[in-house]
């Protein structure tokens, strides 16, 4: 229990006037970045980084971390009153949420996410104090091997596990690890792949490939896929659900915080994983599935909680291990590094006051959304009516403008349309822009560590599999890496074990028949 006393400082420091306005202000435009659809957490964190450059640490990534857990609150409502998904993790809540809407129960929808999100978002909270010190604690033992082997796994995981067409997601993130070695080489200083470009000696900059690729490239994108405006369902009314109701979403609520906590912690997985998952084991487990699509409240509570647990527990190897899970923890590494904070075991002893304050932001966020978030439906909704050829232009030129003031460089604003055409084609074409960034925040750890590695074992690869935790992670790299295979040769032998029985069933028929005859 030696964790309470730095876990009550950091309600000091979260309480302090203006982290408690940056709170207040990182949750609203989180809400209103999930209202806004295909904008998103991550694209907006992405645009606000030079804004959070000329911040204290603590209150840069208090602000930071409100935009992404309270987007998965905004994109609710869209998703209840306009069958419009806000944010890639309110998509499932669309099927039973906008049934319920047609039912003249949209309040019901909306206060029961409302609930489950405060209720996921809170235990993970809980859960996050409790691990991740013990995470940091047992993360002291890693060296360079280990390290190497879990960046290794993560990449694997990011380009297998997340969302999208596998195939894809490999191509995209081995981009993203060829990108991570322009520059100088760490260790001989040696230039790489800069073509005799100067501004390239030390690298590309992260700043550079998150604001292209998911910001502009969003904003690109999204002009030409313009949605569709939709009429707004019956008015809000009955906010606060029935007993009936609760009780009916208790359960949801309770298995999406536990999945909800434990998939936000792999890399891969996150909150857009977490709520597809839960509606698929609500729907399992439910004695009448028929029921889902038709407005069942089980398919609202349970997606809504696990995906805010799961914007909650991703903080977990980001701030004990330095290993973003998903791409707006990448964004979010590359700010803490802004501010020059490194996050990994230390973090927990060296800045209390960051870890336990960003902490605690979330306990007060959170019930400042809940709050919030059925008294602004109705702003919300106005926003969507703001013509796409109004904000588009604003957003890109906020973009442009907060990358040249973070090294003045004009370079800078070259690569960042770079990456926004690069962007908007690979979302025209179906790649995923996360594996990609993840890779390149990765690669330059996996590079570092699996030299320092080799330099330790004397060129020996075999050095990895004498210490257990690495061995350990290799062995789960190739479980992962296997998976898909095992799996297709053991559907392809039930397919035929099954083919070969079908005949001899037959012919018994026949004989039987005969007999009868």
């Amino acid at each position: 229990m030696d964790f309470l006393d730095p876990m009550i400082n950091g309600f000091g420091v979260v309480l302090q006037p203006v982290n408690l306005l940056y709170c207040f202000i990182g949750v609203a435009i989180g809400m209103l970045i999930g209202v806004l659809p295909g904008l998103g957490p991550t694209a907006t964190i992405a645009i606000l980084l030079p804004l959070s450059y000329g911040m204290e640490p603590v209150t840069a990534i208090i602000m930071l971390a409100g935009i992404y857990y309270g987007a998965q609150y905004g994109g609710t409502i869209t998703s209840v009153l306009l069958r419009l998904p806000g944010e890639a993790s309110s998509v499932v809540t669309v099927f039973d949420g906008y049934a319920l809407a047609k039912q003249g129960r949209a309040g019901t929808a909306l206060g029961i996410a409302a609930i489950g999100s405060f209720i996921g978002g809170t235990l993970a909270i809980f859960g996050l104090a409790l691990f991740a010190p013990i995470v940091a604690r047992y993360a002291l033992d890693f060296g360079p091997p280990e390290y190497a082997a879990m960046t290794v796994l993560g990449v694997l995981l990011v380009a297998t596990v997340g969302n999208g067409h596998k195939l894809k997601s490999v191509i995209a993130a081995t981009v993203g690890l060829l990108l991570a070695t322009v520059g100088r080489d760490i260790f001989t200083g040696a230039p790489r792949f800069t073509f005799g470009n100067l501004a390239l000696m030390e690298g590309i900059g992260f700043i550079a490939i998150a604001m292209g690729v998911f910001g502009l490239g969003e904003i690109i994108y999204n002009i030409e896929q313009r949605h569709q405006r939709v009429s707004v369902p019956a008015k809000v009314a009955n906010v606060w659900p029935s007993g009936k109701d609760l009780k009916q979403a208790s359960g949801a609520m309770g298995r999406g915080s536990v999945l909800g906590f434990a998939l936000g912690v792999l890399p891969g997985g996150g909150a857009t994983l977490s709520s597809m998952v839960s509606y698929s084991i609500e729907k399992r487990r439910a004695k009448n599935p028929e029921r889902f699509g038709r407005g069942a409240i089980e398919g609202v509570a349970g997606p809504e909680t696990a995906n805010n647990a799961a914007a909650t527990s991703s903080f977990i190897p980001l701030l004990t291990l330095g290993i973003p899970a998903n791409a707006t923890m990448a964004i979010m590494l590359g700010a803490l590094l802004i501010q020059g904070i490194t996050p990994g075991p230390q973090l927990v002893s060296e800045h209390p006051d960051l870890f336990w304050g960003v902490i605690n932001s979330m306990f007060i966020g959170n019930i400042l959304l809940l709050i919030m978030s059925i008294p602004l439906v109705g702003i919300f909704v106005k926003i969507l009516r703001v013509r796409e050829g109004i904000l588009a232009p604003i957003t890109a030129l906020i973009t442009l403008l907060g990358v040249y003031t973070i090294s003045n460089s004009i370079f800078d604003m070259v690569l960042v349309i770079v990456f926004g055409v690069l962007g908007y084609l690979m979302k025209k074409f179906g790649f995923d822009a996360g594996p990609l960034v993840l890779a390149f925040v990765l690669g330059g750890l996996l590079e570092s560590s699996v030299r320092q590695s080799m330099r330790i074992f004397d060129g020996d690869a075999t050095g990895f599999l004498t210490r257990p935790i690495s061995a350990t992670l290799i062995v789960m790299f190739f479980i992962v890496a296997l998976l898909p295979a095992i799996q297709k040769l053991w559907k392809r032998r039930r397919l035929q074990l099954s083919k070969k029985t079908e005949p001899a069933t037959d012919e018994k028929t026949k004989v039987e028949s005969t007999k009868i005859d």
